[in-house]
């Protein structure tokens, strides 16, 4: 085989791996689309791996090359709202001045995720059947560290200076305070939108916001009163 026939073959090996790649993907993101619609239509534990197959025009095996089990599927669907959000917040914490303009620039964005019903309806469901299925524990609690990793890769730690920690336990904690607050008013709102509209719970979000963040202070500058001068880290 001459070396011209050689290239020939490599070159169209690579273009069938990227076109495999692809499709690969594609069907990923159907599938994600897909559980989004049949865990808006039937709920997060009634949801059959088989409707959301159907739904994406897959087979059953077509999902299983993709993800384990619904859990994972939520947690791709989890991912990637949490990843479309990075750059748009991040940017506005970064250009934000003063803790005043954080606090707002937080507010406005826990706001707009409480807006998105079907995003509020999924979480508050998925964290109901985990409660109620303890059997499920460990394979539950890898995938909530994965969402407090993921929620820290926002970046939201390294723009505003009261959250900024190396420690994952303690941002394990912050990421379970401020969903607290967020799945607190999803819940109230759900159930008395009238008594929660967009203005009270801005005015609920930023008070609860700052009284987070003044915490998060305190408890650096403790802990930071804890370790000794030299293995400090300067802020």
């Amino acid at each position: 085989m001459n070396d011209s026939g050689t290239i020939a073959e490599i070159t169209e090996q690579a273009a069938w791996g990227q076109t495999k790649q692809r499709r690969s993907i594609e069907t990923r993101h159907q599938l994600v689309n897909a559980a989004r619609k049949i865990f808006a239509r039937d709920g997060f534990a009634q949801a059959r791996l088989e409707d959301i197959a159907a739904e994406a025009g897959k087979t059953r095996g077509a999902f299983y090359a993709h993800f384990q089990d619904k859990e994972d599927v939520f947690f791709a669907i989890f991912e990637e709202d949490t990843r479309r959000d990075k750059e748009r917040i991040v940017k506005l914490l970064t250009a934000a001045k003063t803790r005043a303009d954080r606090v707002d620039v937080l507010a406005k964005y826990m706001l707009g995720t409480l807006k998105d019903e079907s995003r509020v309806l999924l979480n508050l469901e998925f964290k109901g059947y985990a409660i109620r299925h303890p059997d499920r524990e460990q394979r539950l609690d890898a995938l909530v560290s994965t969402a407090s990793m993921i929620c820290t890769q926002l970046g939201v730690d390294r723009v505003v200076p009261e959250l900024e920690t190396d420690n994952f336990e303690i941002k394990k904690i912050h990421s379970a305070e401020f969903g607290a607050l967020l799945d607190g008013l999803a819940i109230n709102r759900l159930f008395s939108p009238s008594a929660l509209d967009e203005k009270r719970t801005l005015r609920i979000l930023r008070a609860g916001i700052r009284e987070l963040l003044n915490h998060a202070r305190r408890e650096a500058l403790e802990h930071s009163k804890s370790v000794p001068a030299g293995q400090r880290k300067k802020r």
